[in-house]
This record gives C-alpha cells, sequence and structure tokens, in this order.
C-alpha cells in the first residue's frame, strides 16, 4: 500500500470546489497529478500510480513519450498557430493525407475539429447535408461527447439531459447488444436477431428509412461498459444501411488509435467499410485534435464555412499526432495491445476464479470491461461493490475508474510494462479482498457516473 500522504492533494482540491463548477467533474477519489510518464502517475504530494486509465484512454502511447514532447517542442518553436480556416500549415496538411491513407477504403477526406464532441456533431452535420435527410439513430449507453449534437445522441447518463431539453431534434436510440444477459438457452445467433429485430422497430413504426440519414455506433462501447457489439449484428445493421440509402457512420474516439488490438476498433468487424468515422483523445495524445474521416462524396457534400473552426487543426496539435501515429508504427503498439490484452485477460479469468462477484471479463486489446455483481446467478449489478474496490486499488497505488457503476474499466497506456501490469492486477487482486471482507472505508458519496 502507498503512502497515505495527501495533504496537498486534499487542500488544492478544497480551494478548486470553490471556483470549479460541479458539472465539470465525475467524482471519484481525490488525486491531484503532479506528473507523468510512460504508465506512471505521480500526485502533488509524491504519491506514485499505476495507470490504468491513460486520461480515458487519450494517453495510447504513454504520458509525455519524449518523441511526442520534442515534436511538440520543436512545433512550437516555429509556429503555435495560425487557422487553417484561411490558410494552410504544413503539419495539418501531411497529417490530413495520413489519417486518410490509415482509415478503411481508398477514398477518404478528412476535416477536424477541437474534441470528440464537435467530430460527432460533424457526423450529423454531414449526413444529413448529403443525404438530405433529417433523421440520426444512436445507441442507448452510448457516449459521444457533451456538445449540443453529441450529448443528443448519447445515452450513458441523464446529467446528460436532465434541464437542458430540448435537445437536438431528429434522433431516435436503440438498444445496444448486451452479450451478458441473455434469455434462457439463447445463442450467439439469436441475441443477434433480437437485438437486430429491436433495431428495426422503429423503422417498422415511426421512423421512415427514407428519411433517416445515419446510424452511429460505437463497434465497441467506451463508457457504456467496454463491450463489443455481436459480428453477426453489426453486419445486418450495416446491410440494412445499405439497403435502404443510409449512411453507417463509427465513433472511435475511445477505441481507435490501437486501443482494441486493431488500429480502428471497426477492423474487428471483417469486411465493414464506415461511411463516416470520427477519431479524437489519443489521436494528438490528449491535445485538443479531433477528425472525421469519410469517403469524399460524402466530405464534399457540405461547402464553407459549415465545419470551420479557429483552433482546429492547430499545427502543434497537429505535429503531437504525427508523432503519435509514429510511435504507434515504429513501436508496433498495435500488435502490442492485442498481446498483452489476450494475457490480461488471461489474468482476470483467473481472478473470477477466485472472486465471485466478477460477472464477466470483457477483454478487446488492452481495453477491458469487469462487470462486477452481487453474484453471477443474478447479474445484478453491485456498484457499491465496485466503489470500494476502485478506492481500494488506489490506496494500494492503482488508478482505475468504473463506468456505469459497477464495471471496472481497464485501458492502460499501451506502453505500460509487464511488470507493471503484474503489480497493478496484484493489487486489484487484493483490492477486491479487502472489499469482499469489508475493510474498505472510502468517503461518502456517490463515485462515478
Amino acid at each position: 500500500m502507498i503512502s497515505n500522504n495527501h495533504r496537498l492533494d486534499q487542500q488544492l482540491i478544497e480551494r478548486e470546489d470553490h471556483y470549479m463548477a460541479t458539472a465539470a467533474r465525475i467524482n471519484y477519489y481525490d488525486l491531484v497529478i503532479d506528473h507523468a510518464h510512460g504508465a506512471l502517475l505521480t500526485d502533488v504530494d509524491g504519491n506514485q500510480y499505476i495507470d490504468l486509465l491513460a486520461s480515458a484512454s487519450a494517453i495510447n502511447v504513454g504520458h509525455t513519450h519524449p518523441r511526442v514532447v520534442k515534436a511538440i517542442q520543436d512545433q512550437a518553436a516555429k509556429l503555435i498557430h495560425y487557422t487553417p480556416a484561411y490558410f494552410h500549415h504544413q503539419p495539418e496538411q501531411q497529417l490530413a493525407e495520413r489519417l486518410a491513407k490509415l482509415a478503411p477504403g481508398t477514398d477518404n477526406e478528412v476535416i477536424f475539429g477541437n474534441s470528440g464532441s464537435d467530430a460527432n456533431d460533424a457526423i450529423i452535420k454531414f449526413a444529413r447535408g448529403y443525404t438530405k435527410r433529417q433523421y440520426i439513430v444512436a445507441y442507448t449507453d452510448a457516449y459521444h461527447g457533451s456538445t449540443y449534437g453529441s450529448m443528443s445522441l448519447s445515452g450513458v447518463s441523464l446529467n446528460m439531459t436532465r434541464h437542458m431539453g430540448p435537445l437536438l431534434p431528429g434522433v431516435v436510440h436503440v438498444p445496444y447488444p448486451d452479450t451478458y444477459r441473455r434469455l434462457p438457452h439463447e445463442t450467439d445467433h439469436q441475441l443477434a436477431l433480437r437485438y437486430f429485430h429491436a433495431f428495426k422497430a422503429p423503422f417498422e413504426s415511426y421512423l421512415p428509412a427514407d428519411e433517416t440519414a445515419c446510424v452511429l455506433i460505437e463497434p465497441i462501447q467506451g463508457d457504456g461498459g467496454i463491450r463489443q457489439a455481436p459480428e453477426e449484428y453489426v453486419q445486418l445493421v450495416y446491410d440494412f444501411c445499405h439497403q435502404h440509402g443510409i449512411l453507417f457512420a463509427v465513433d472511435e474516439v475511445n477505441q481507435g488509435m490501437g486501443r482494441t488490438g486493431k488500429m480502428w476498433s471497426i477492423q474487428n468487424f471483417p469486411g465493414i467499410r464506415p461511411d463516416l468515422m470520427s477519431v479524437g483523445k489519443s489521436i494528438a495524445s490528449g491535445m485538443p485534435l479531433s477528425a472525421v474521416i469519410g469517403r469524399r462524396e460524402i466530405m464534399e457534400s457540405l461547402g464553407a464555412p459549415a465545419h470551420v473552426f479557429t483552433t482546429a487543426a492547430n499545427p502543434v496539435c497537429c505535429a503531437a499526432a504525427l508523432a503519435t501515429l509514429d510511435v504507434l508504427a515504429d513501436e508496433e503498439l498495435v500488435e502490442r495491445s492485442a498481446r498483452l490484452g489476450r494475457y490480461a485477460e488471461s489474468q482476470f479469468l483467473d481472478l473470477q476464479t477466485r472472486h465471485p462477484r466478477i460477472g464477466q471479463v470483457r477483454m478487446y486489446g488492452l481495453n477491458g470491461g469487469i462487470e462486477l455483481v452481487t453474484d453471477q446467478a443474478s447479474q445484478q449489478p453491485d456498484p457499491e461493490f465496485a466503489s470500494d474496490v476502485i478506492y481500494a486499488a488506489f490506496e494500494r497505488g492503482v488508478v482505475m475508474i468504473t463506468l456505469k457503476g459497477n464495471i471496472l474499466r481497464f485501458q492502460p497506456p499501451l506502453v505500460i510494462t509487464k511488470d507493471q501490469l503484474d503489480t497493478a492486477l496484484a493489487a486489484i487482486d487484493d483490492a477486491m479482498t479487502a472489499a469482499e471482507q469489508g475493510r474498505v472505508h472510502r468517503p461518502q458519496g456517490k463515485m462515478g457516473w
């Protein structure tokens, strides 16, 4: 267990609370980060932690990677910013070409923004502009961002809609497949068909397919619990879209950039080429940058200034993104994510044999959702137990949070060493034992989403 010295953390947080609005942060535990490198964080009191969150999957190549730092420093000394809404700079030109070639398909164009939220707003714009249709289909438990368009698409938290309506009109939500909670004796095929029938239900009653612009899906949901839709289900939705002239769009903000053991999560579904794809978070190692990559004819359906931002494609951010892509390729981090992800999965499955409140282990690369339940028979979510586990892990030097209240979020930087991974897993094992035995004493109040 690490030092319990958090005096400066607590003092700084108490002062911040006087000036920082509550809506800006989800409550977990007191941590003021001073510096970080690789997969290690150090707080202002000198305590060190293994990072299993990677800043919400925004630091896939690790904190302060030397090549990313140098690219930022070199570009900042040369040109910090001039808006590409009017003129041009080379980092933006190089990055646009590189992303267009990295994405599925051969006829892509790119447009930039500042966050995953505005990237998903752009998907709404381009889908409606290209199809001349109004309706957008999204999923329950999805998180697409916090701007009005992206939060209208989201379906993961009531506090993202409470007191802020009306939201963007024309958005319809359908259920995302839950492969854990099945009907009795239900096969994978039957589950895929059940959820596909639920997907089609709006089109059979109130949603005209010929007025629907786009379906936006996370092939692997992030904040919905790190869960993957069945391959057959995604193929059925994809085929339905093509049959009805509906664009098929994917959100890669959380799950892209090597997180799933593939460069893009949609590559876990062979033969599917999205019409539009949103990218953010790790694209520039946490620097404010996002992109939408799409088929050229769709991306050319809107004219200027339909989607311009003064600071989008900032040259420093673009330089960071180019360096990030170099690191992913040169250090073979996508392949490493797949390899270490298989190892982590085996270790969590071993934990499941000793900790019966682990209901399901979902792992796709270094990217997992560990669902905690009251017992494996009932599959009832247990958020109080999950909160105890992450708080006990924090006390043992591991930064980990929950999703949906009861799901452990496992998304370490892809550069985490095997020794660090083993140390973190041992701490989680110990934290679960402490939670099971009622030995965790955490602060009062809700923890997490």
